[in-house]
């Protein structure tokens, strides 16, 4: 759906055929305390894109682009769609990868379940020429997703990130 909107209906076979998928589950332990605590620290997914499905308890939270944290309370029977920075990326930024954070609040252990989906070694993530024009210049370099993830993982890397915030590594990486 994605890709037809934005006329890219061309490279759906090339996109499915340059993706691994990995399926997880997920427990927030309940917290120690009465107050709500971090469960999983702001962050955005560096993958492609990420479906998840949670059980009753409640704690994701999305960044509005004014910086504040929205509580996620989605139907029993719904899927959040998380857009991945690699996708944000190839589609030249048109979509933000949101960031996200878990707070874990009361009595109850909190369960999701993540289809996780990225690039696969060895495929260059590139901008389509159609996503490109005088008014929307490249905003990113191409770049092999393994690659990149040696770099995210460094030492290097992991040193640059500042307590209590997030920087887009991915970005930093491959921006023009």
């Amino acid at each position: 759906m994605i890709l037809e909107s934005f006329g890219l209906e061309k490279y759906m076979d090339e996109l499915i055929d340059s993706t691994n998928y990995q399926l997880r589950v997920m427990r927030y332990e309940k917290p120690k305390t009465k107050d709500s605590t971090h469960a999983l620290a702001a962050h955005c997914d560096n993958n492609t894109m990420t479906l998840l499905y949670q059980n009753e308890v409640n704690g994701l939270q999305i960044q509005s682009k004014d910086g504040e944290w929205i509580n996620m309370k989605p139907s029993p029977n719904s899927f959040i769609v998380l857009i991945g920075e690699s996708l944000s990326v190839w589609l030249n930024g048109r979509l933000p990868s949101p960031s996200h954070r878990v707070m874990m609040k009361g009595n109850e252990d909190r369960y999701s379940l993540g289809l996780f989906t990225r690039p696969r070694g060895g495929y260059v993530i590139k901008v389509p020429n159609e996503l490109v024009d005088d008014n929307n210049p490249i905003l990113f370099k191409p770049h092999d997703h393994e690659e990149f993830l040696k770099f995210y993982y460094s030492e290097i890397t992991q040193a640059a990130v500042k307590p209590g915030g997030y920087i887009s590594r991915l970005k930093a990486y491959c921006s023009v």
